[in-house]
């Protein structure tokens, strides 16, 4: 029988050389494994692999969970048309996060760290770095921005900080309202009162239709008075010899903390628009004329009465 392999014509050659070729391998093998061995273990047999991994996790520092400050107000009002400031603090953020400012009743998100992510204009976000504070601003607040705003910070499940805006909207009023009437050629006297506000509006606008009313005009007919009272505050509209036609019609108080008012002015037309105002002084006239023609004839009777009682008394 042929042998093709050479291993095998080693062994049918001799047994001693069979034996010396197995010794080779396994010492072939040994030393393989000794250095793989070698590789991984320290010079006191450690696992140095194993050391690495760990010393590598020891390494890296641990860095602390990010967290809320409970300080800044999760209640917050501002008065209707003025500025909103909602606030809160975030330690331990770290720089590769930011803070997410979400409106709660329509879970929409408003900004990302300092971007605005919403088309309405009116919100802007500011963060100090100094303070850690990240404040969500709302300019010119309405009613409708009224509700609870979320402070959020990224985690896993997210935390967030809620704030309550309140929306403080004064109550408006015109005295007299929704109609007046008032006669042709007499004095026009409206007065608006703005109550519940914490400071007084800045100007107050009379308009008559659409148009302001003018009160600087050179025709004299109309003056504004306004007056503070603690917290309410009134504005006087008057407007001399009404006219049917000139001053019949809608008249507006727009504040500029609060919603607007109005009330419907009828000026009543007259035959005779001059004696209205003469009518007034000619009864004050004829009132007078009465009293005096009443004293005169009390006294005459006095006088009268003292007379008889002289006249008996000498007869006597």
């Amino acid at each position: 029988m042929v042998e093709t392999s050479y291993g095998k014509a080693l062994i049918g050659l001799h047994p001693k050389l069979s034996l010396i070729f197995q010794l080779l391998v396994i010492l072939a093998l040994c030393s393989d494994a000794s250095q793989k061995v070698s590789t991984s273990l320290g010079p006191k047999g450690q696992n140095l692999s194993r050391d690495v991994t760990v010393k590598a996790r020891e390494g890296a520092p641990d860095t602390p969970d990010a967290y809320f400050e409970s300080s800044p107000p999760q209640n917050v009002s501002a008065l209707m048309g003025k500025t909103a400031f909602l606030t809160c603090v975030v330690r331990n953020l770290g720089k590769a996060k930011s803070v997410t400012w979400i409106r709660h009743r329509d879970v929409h998100i408003l900004t990302v760290g300092e971007y605005t992510y919403t088309t309405d204009e009116r919100f802007v976000a500011r963060h100090n770095r100094d303070t850690d504070e990240w404040v969500l601003v709302i300019k010119y607040v309405q009613d409708r921005d009224a509700g609870t705003y979320a402070c959020q910070i990224p985690s896993s499940p997210p935390r967030s900080y809620p704030v309550n805006l309140n929306i403080i909207v004064p109550h408006v009023r015109i005295q007299g309202s929704p109609d007046i009437h008032v006669n042709q050629g007499s004095v026009i006297n409206l007065t608006c009162i703005i109550s519940y506000s914490p400071e007084a509006p800045a100007f107050i606008f009379w308009y008559h239709g659409d148009q302001v009313v003018p009160y600087d005009s050179e025709s004299g007919r109309f003056s504004v008075n306004t007056e503070k009272l603690g917290r309410e505050t009134r504005s006087h509209l008057v407007i001399y010899d009404a006219s049917p036609n000139r001053d019949s019609g809608n008249y507006t108080c727009k504040p500029s903390i609060a919603k607007a008012a109005s009330i419907k002015v009828h000026v009543l037309e007259s035959e005779f628009p001059g004696a209205l105002q003469e009518s007034s002084s000619t009864s004050l006239k004829h009132c007078g004329s009465a009293v005096a023609l009443c004293l005169f004839i009390l006294l005459a009777s006095l006088f009268m009465e003292t007379k008889r009682d002289f006249a008996a008394t000498r007869s006597m």
